[in-house]
């Protein structure tokens, strides 16, 4: 069932979505949070490059999505939420190319250029379908493909071989995103004041606060090629 949540009003400013809102403004806090974190590392490499740019990118994307696709939205057109969700396309291409180079050591040469060329015709693909339909449904396909078929699938095959607590926490993050796009998809919520995207909103909460602590395992101990 399909909760509306009541418009609020804070010194006469109309606040639409209030918990939707926050609970985004929650993700971004975490994902700013961790961008934080690992860029005083001040450390080199393409995967710590790729991780520290995906939290920072997130970021952006759900505060926009919280302020712009919510909570004032009434003031913009819809075309002003690409711009959130080209942040967030891009950020989940980012997560994708830290995997591919996470794995890199354990996996052919030729699989890590492709997967890498595949994620530029990816991406772009996708900007163009969304410029093209302005849906958010293939916004959320191309999330799924690149956190199912992409990172997970690449940070298995380093759990398989690794058995390590890093590739551990982004299988983890994973599953909570999944529970998010499931709970956004069936429409269920306790209420207007806890709907089904205040669910899907707390599990992408707990999926980048599982991907901040997966990252600073992963750049802790990385992985080496073979001699």
């Amino acid at each position: 069932m399909i909760y509306e949540q009541p418009s609020i009003y804070f010194q006469g400013i109309r606040i639409d979505e209030p918990v939707t809102t926050l609970t985004d403004l929650v993700v971004s806090t975490i994902c700013f949070y961790a961008f934080y974190k690992l860029n005083k590392r001040q450390e080199n490499g393409k995967v710590y490059y790729f991780l520290k740019y995906y939290f920072l990118t997130m970021g952006l994307a759900t505060l926009i999505g919280g302020l712009i696709g919510h909570a004032f939205y009434y003031a913009f057109s819809k075309k002003w939420k690409l711009i959130g969700w080209f942040i967030s396309m891009g950020s989940i291409a980012l997560l994708e190319r830290a995997a591919i180079e996470y794995a890199r050591p354990l996996i052919r040469p030729r699989v890590g250029v492709f997967f890498s060329w595949m994620n530029a015709v990816e991406i772009a693909t996708f900007f163009f379908i969304v410029v093209y339909t302005l849906n958010f449904f293939f916004v959320e396909v191309h999330s799924a493909y690149g956190l199912v078929v992409v990172v997970f699938s690449f940070m298995s095959y380093v759990f398989y071989h690794k058995r390590n607590a890093g590739s551990r926490l982004f299988l983890i993050a994973v599953v909570f995103s999944g529970f998010a796009a499931l709970f956004y998809m069936i429409k269920w919520g306790f209420g207007p004041w806890f709907n089904h995207t205040d669910i899907s909103h707390t599990f992408m909460a707990a999926s980048v606060f599982c991907m901040y602590i997966g990252a600073q395992s992963i750049l802790d101990h990385p992985i080496k090629y073979s001699s």
